[in-house]
């Protein structure tokens, strides 16, 4: 070998090229032998391995889907409000385009368009028959299902065996296959609009949560949230585009009837003024019903839902910005100051030193969104048994976001869950919920506020290519 060397470094001395090429190929023969790349399979097993919560997570989500088979063949189904969403659906596949004459048992189509195209599918696939619409509302539920537990994975807030809770709601899985209320598809659809908005993928969450917003408005209860964050994420040419799509989504979307009677699809489909029965009440039994009707009543609880959104924007989810107002007053004052600069500067550099976006965390995403939509959960009027599917999925981990001990989290999360199966509610189980849900409020402001931006600069460029 020794003597190979000698030869082959006498010969590489007549040349120069030779003699590169002689000092390449023996710094190649040092270097250690690379291992065969490892298949797909053995990365996805360590990665299980390493986080035990994603193969929790799949084994839950494997069982839930079990029981929810096994609830749609064994549980009677209930009958409420389906026949009447057959009868508004089939005055729509007849050609009926005015909103006044859609109507059901149970009054009025107050829904937007969104609902008649799904519900039309629906009964298109099944023939109007109960059976066979549990089972895709059974999918429904296991998609909803998924969505969240990846969610839950992603911003890592919860311990594994918390990811439980989501799979032990005597309610939820009532709500979904066995009363097949649309509140599923549009709170499936919103919780669909988080996963983009997890990336920051701003124009897409938003279309997403268009069509969400296009079969039930409950989803506008995550407008105010959504708006601040989109505020934080985006520069203003990028907000007015992302609600400019979103906006498209629902002119096209109601354009058949936009075109045909838009005064009654408008004031029937979007109407913010309806007044819920007292009766089915599930939080607000205990005010009498004279009181729970009037306008003053609805008033102060507005009143206190955009008091609290402004508390919360100013003082929890803006303040590392110095406030509510400081913020909105450096976005607008950046802006003003890009238009004025970007002529005179090159568009990348221009771009990157005014606009002074940062990354957001995904944890501080959920927990603004979450905890928006609790407030008006807090504030609403009226929440019918339905309505839990508004709030349910993220009740453990807003119980997560307060400083209480785990012990007390478990009990809240239990009590909620009482409440909710207590038929008909009364005034002792509304006047419970809403004090569980003012002690929810109350962790969610005394725990303290974190940093909403990511702080390592390679890991920024690497998730926002």
């Amino acid at each position: 070998m020794e003597e190979n060397r000698r030869k082959a470094y006498c010969f590489h001395k007549l040349h120069p090229a030779v003699d590169l090429l002689f000092r390449q190929s023996m710094a190649i023969a040092s270097l250690p032998k690379r291992k065969p790349p490892k298949r797909r399979s053995e990365t996805v097993l360590q990665n299980l391995y390493k986080n035990p919560k994603t193969l929790f997570a799949f084994v839950l989500f494997i069982a839930d889907a079990v029981l929810t088979a096994l609830i749609i063949a064994y549980v009677p189904y209930t009958k409420i409000d389906w026949d009447a969403y057959m009868s508004q659906v089939n005055g729509f596949m007849e050609g009926e385009r005015d909103y006044s004459n859609l109507k059901g048992d149970t009054g009025p189509l107050v829904y937007p368009a969104g609902f008649l195209y799904i519900y039309s599918a629906i009964q298109y696939v099944t023939g109007g028959q109960v059976y066979p619409a549990q089972v895709i509302f059974g999918f429904l539920y296991i998609v909803n299902l998924g969505i969240m537990l990846f969610i839950y994975v992603k911003t890592d807030v919860l311990p594994w065996w918390a990811l439980t809770l989501l799979s032990l709601s005597k309610r939820l899985h009532s709500i979904f296959v066995l009363r097949l209320f649309n509140d599923c598809f549009a709170m499936t659809l919103l919780h669909a609009s988080l996963v983009p908005l997890l990336y920051q993928k701003w124009h897409l969450s938003l279309i997403i949560f268009s069509a969400a917003v296009s079969v039930k408005m409950n989803v506008l209860l995550y407008a105010p949230p959504l708006f601040l964050l989109m505020l934080k994420g985006m520069d203003i040419i990028g907000v007015i585009s992302a609600l400019a799509g979103a906006a498209l989504v629902q002119i096209l979307l109601g354009l058949p009837f936009l075109l045909s009677y838009p005064i009654a699809y408008l004031s029937r489909a979007f109407n913010l003024g309806r007044v819920f029965i007292h009766f089915w009440s599930v939080n607000f039994k205990f005010v009498p019903e004279p009181i729970f009707v009037s306008k003053e009543f609805a008033l102060i609880l507005l009143v206190a839902h955009l008091g609290l959104l402004t508390i919360f924007a100013h003082y929890r989810w803006c303040k590392h910005e110095g406030g509510l107002v400081s913020f909105v007053h450096s976005r607008f004052l950046k802006m003003q100051l890009k238009t004025s600069i970007t002529s005179s500067m090159p568009l990348n550099r221009s771009y990157n030193s005014i606009s002074g976006l940062k990354l957001l965390k995904r944890e501080h995403i959920v927990t603004t969104m979450f905890t928006g939509n609790f407030i008006g959960i807090v504030c609403a009027r009226s929440l019918h048994y339905q309505f839990y599917s508004w709030y349910f999925c993220s009740l453990p981990y807003l119980l997560w976001r307060t400083p209480f001990p785990t012990v007390l989290r478990l009990l809240l999360f239990v009590g909620v869950e009482f409440c909710w199966n207590v038929f008909p509610s009364n005034l002792y189980s509304s006047i419970v919920l809403l004090c569980l849900h003012l002690i929810i409020l109350w962790g969610l402001w005394t725990a303290p506020p974190e940093y909403p931006y990511e702080n390592d600069k390679s890991q920024v460029g690497k998730k926002a290519k």
